[in-house]
């Protein structure tokens, strides 16, 4: 569920900066989350093989988009691409399902926690 979590924060925060610039100029360039399997912080070696952690956020290398733009004060001066604007790498399409991709996988291991927590209780009132 951290997993899930965490790529919902990075897509929420691709999604508000995609019409940000660095202070040098450069646009915002999107994060992805990449996971591992298993669990590095559980207490037992069955326990490491169980789930997913996230093993590292990145920036996206995907080229960033271009526009023509030519009365931006932030296009290309001269060369090849001269009135091109550069912007970011980020395709708010993409991010939409991705969000909802994670939205439903942490919903899925909510309620499989849920129904684990209910059925130990089940057992206990059996038992007891």
């Amino acid at each position: 569920m951290i997993a899930q979590r965490t790529r919902l924060t990075a897509i929420s925060a691709n999604l508000a900066n995609r019409n940000s610039t660095m202070p040098d100029g450069t646009p915002y360039r999107a994060k992805r989350v990449f996971f591992t399997p298993g669990d590095p912080t559980s207490a037992t070696p069955d326990g490491r093989k169980l789930g997913v952690h996230v093993s590292t956020i990145e920036n996206d290398p995907s080229p960033f988009n271009i526009r023509l733009d030519p009365g931006n004060p932030r296009a290309i001066k001269s060369g090849q691409m001269a009135g091109y604007v550069m912007e970011s790498n980020v395709n708010p399409v993409t991010e939409q399902m991705n969000a909802m991709q994670a939205t439903r996988a942490y919903e899925a291991n909510a309620a499989a926690a849920e129904l684990t927590r209910s059925m130990v209780n089940q057992a206990l009132r059996l038992l007891g």
